[in-house]
């Protein structure tokens, strides 16, 4: 058996899954990763609750599977990309909790800097923002006491959690991350896919701090013996977005996917072509097999499952996030509801981080379920936002392959279809971030000889195709435009 293992390391839960070589799933372990929220705009994770759950659920998905570490042909290893980890070189101990990407405590810097925005976006394609790496480590360094003198002596590490879960895994051994990482960092030259120095200059990073960059299937070493009663070796890495392009065999130019976790994230492929946007997109590494970078664009919508979160969570309107279809489908509209989820500010195309979330157009007759459709809906015309985008700066897609825990819901999924006004294809399998891992390894360990063979393991589950009328889908899009606006804050024009 070439039974591959994927760590699907996310923003709100940590998980293993053990796939066999077509891509079926044989065992899963997760579990749930809280976050904290010490000031407003600020979210952090506990690194090391990170580093044990992992641990955990590899255990479990391989008890789960009937399996034993020397059944896996290798482990891919998916993770939140732009979240933030300083940790003490000798000890291994972090400095201080995990920075998540959500995180605005930069915005200041970022403001204060904005003329250098033209510049940092053509050497690395993203924009400066507090959603990316370089000033979370900054602000680190800065904050926490003696670091910067430390950092600077070579005494601390930086990792984005793929880095730091492959630190752990391998007992200290390797310190590495992948391209797809890499390129979130702001810190990444893309054009030459090594470490910036002028950047590291401009952001105050020491060098010796970051991580050798790696393809996205490579030789990561082995993890400790001692930690799954023998040693598997680490094959593959890929940012979750990357890994859930790979995941839906989004190997061509012009194909797209985008995914509904904790955000949304649509990522449409531009082959070798670096396309920078004129819609404040993303220019990122889609994957870098055999040396070889495949670029695309991004667009991130920094809420989305979050969005049924907070329903549940903070307003319990629900108990569960399955009771939303059915709220949603028990009304015919919102009669003018809308929300809009700028709880942590706006991203693509808007990048706005002093935008706060909002409910508008309540009257007497609002109730639940009005506010949990207007919560689905926003994600779909954020979405539309994106896909827009998209077309003016690449190409119109005719269909998008959707993944995520959250269409699931058929609800969400027709919307899109309605919204966008195109097909929209949900995979047999949805897990396909984990998916995407799991290949990237089995590409390293040679349980696939190329993306090709990949791509005919690729199926379509539904297909959903629009039922509302565009005019309708037009007005219904414009009227969001209004009300977003009174959510915006000191970047709104």
């Amino acid at each position: 058996m070439s039974a591959l293992l994927a760590i699907d390391q996310g923003t709100t839960s940590t998980r293993a899954i053990v796939f066999d070589e077509k891509g079926r799933k044989l065992g899963v372990h997760q579990v749930e990763l809280p976050q904290s929220y010490p000031k407003p705009g600020w979210v952090e994770h506990d690194a090391l609750r990170i580093r044990d759950d992992t641990f955990d659920c590899v255990r479990g998905a391989l008890k789960d599977a009937g399996l034993k570490a020397a059944d896996i042909a290798g482990i891919g290893i998916t993770n939140q990309r732009e979240t933030t980890i300083v940790w003490d070189r000798e000890s291994g101990k972090p400095i201080h909790p995990a920075i998540v990407w959500q995180d605005r405590r930069t915005s200041d810097f970022c403001s204060q800097h904005a003329d250098k925005s033209d510049w940092l976006s053509q050497r690395t394609g993203l924009l400066l923002d507090p959603y990316f790496s370089a000033t979370k480590i900054a602000w680190m360094l800065d904050n926490v006491d003696g670091a910067r003198q430390r950092a600077e002596k070579g005494e601390l590490l930086f990792g984005t959690v793929d880095s730091w879960l492959v630190w752990n895994l391998t007992g200290g051994k390797v310190h590495i991350t992948d391209a797809s990482n890499a390129c979130r960092t702001a810190l990444l030259n893309l054009e030459t896919q090594t470490w910036d120095e002028e950047l590291c200059k401009f952001f105050n990073v020491p060098l010796a701090m970051l991580p050798e960059v790696m393809d996205c299937a490579a030789d990561y070493g082995s993890t400790e013996k001692s930690l799954f009663d023998g040693e598997i070796p680490i094959r593959g890495i890929l940012g979750d977005q990357q890994a859930a392009t790979v995941g839906q065999a989004c190997f061509s130019p012009g194909m797209i996917k985008s995914t509904y976790g904790t955000g949304c994230f649509m990522v449409l492929n531009t082959g070798e072509e670096l396309v920078h946007s004129s819609n404040r997109l993303l220019t990122t590494v889609a994957y870098r097999f055999g040396g070889k970078a495949t670029f695309a664009l991004e667009g991130s919508i920094f809420i989305a499952g979050a969005a049924v979160q907070w329903l549940r969570d903070a307003m319990h309107l629900v108990s569960n996030a399955g009771d939303t279809e059915a709220l949603a489908r028990s009304i015919e509209d919102t009669e003018g509801v809308y929300l809009v989820p700028a709880f942590t500010g706006l991203g693509a195309p808007y990048w706005d981080p002093e935008a706060r979330g909002a409910i508008i157009g309540l009257t007497r007759n609002s109730g639940i379920a009005h506010i949990v459709r207007a919560a689905l809906e926003s994600v779909c015309y954020q979405t539309r936002d994106l896909f827009g985008a998209m077309s003016q700066d690449a190409v119109a897609p005719t269909e998008l392959r959707v993944d995520g825990g959250m269409v699931v819901n058929d609800f969400v999924t027709q919307s899109l279809a309605d919204i966008l006004q195109v097909d929209v294809i949900r995979p047999a399998t949805v897990e396909t971030t984990a998916l995407g891992a799991a290949f990237a390894a089995g590409l390293q360990a040679g349980v696939y000889d190329s993306l090709e063979s990949i791509a005919k393991l690729w199926e379509s589950e539904a297909r959903f195709t629009p039922k509302k009328e565009s005019a309708r889908a037009d007005e219904l899009y414009a009227a969001t435009d209004k009300n977003l606006e009174s959510a915006r804050g000191d970047g709104a024009g």
